[in-house]
């Protein structure tokens, strides 16, 4: 059981909406992963071209739970103010922060990141930081109030799949009672096994499953490979060693002359 600001998730796959081909396609994805809760980008959505109030309906049909967002905003005053348009129109203290700060790679602005986190925090929300894999803003974001981390693995989109997967392990262990959701750059079900054997505690996809040929058939590949991937770390995962280990040993072998 995931447990997110006091609400138990049986799923540890969180879903995207964005660039789906349908809102059929969309509905079929959200039910083959089995996920509880999606994310939608309200300035995205309010300002790309869509009938803004019957996707929203459209969401909200879904039955699941809602995460908002403020992807595409570049500044602390954007963002705050996206968040707080959510909690109006949505009806939740939940925001999955994004300040941007690179256009080319979409990387999180760390500086404004932690300021507008803590101003969300004092006016209540319960904030989804979208982060970099840094031990130091992570700290300071948890000083600031998140109780919840989300650290990129790649940057949004890329499909690369973990680039430095000993600063996401560092991460893990450095924060062990704190619940980390790998978050952009996942492009495959194997690079969602790889994190979640690393002891993340969830992955939140878009691109991977909206972009795949077959939407629904991707979003319940991912479902699997999560509970995959959680299942092995649990049992613990035999790490690599640099020399051959007979898995048979000599020591009590039989011996016939």
């Amino acid at each position: 059981m995931l447990t997110l600001y006091g609400s138990e998730i049986n799923s540890r796959l969180l879903l995207g909406t964005a660039r789906y081909p349908s809102p059929a396609v969309l509905s079929e994805a959200v039910r083959q992963s089995a996920t509880e809760i999606v994310t939608v980008s309200l300035r995205r959505e309010m300002s790309g071209g869509r009938t803004g109030g019957a996707f929203f309906e459209m969401i909200r049909a879904l039955g699941v739970r809602i995460l908002p967002n403020t992807a595409g905003c570049h500044s602390v005053g954007e963002a705050v103010l996206t968040a707080r348009m959510a909690r109006e129109l949505f009806a939740t203290d939940w925001i999955k922060l994004e300040v941007i700060g690179n256009h080319d790679t979409l990387q999180p602005d760390v500086f404004g990141l932690v300021e507008a986190a803590r101003i969300l925090v004092n006016e209540g929300f319960e904030v989804f930081p979208y982060t970099t894999d840094d031990l130091v803003v992570a700290e300071r974001l948890l000083e600031a109030g998140c109780k919840v981390l989300m650290p990129w693995c790649a940057p949004i989109g890329s499909a690369a799949g973990p680039l430095n997967p000993t600063a996401l392990r560092a991460m893990r262990a450095h924060f062990p009672d704190v619940s980390l959701i790998v978050d952009a750059g996942i492009g495959r079900p194997s690079h969602a096994t790889a994190v979640m054997e690393l002891g993340f505690d969830a992955v939140l996809l878009n691109t991977a499953v909206a972009g795949a040929g077959d939407p629904a058939a991707m979003a319940a590949a991912f479902a699997a490979a999560i509970a995959a991937g959680k299942q092995a770390f649990d049992a613990g995962v035999l790490e690599p060693r640099d020399m051959a280990v007979p898995s048979t040993p000599v020591i009590g072998k039989a011996v016939f002359t």
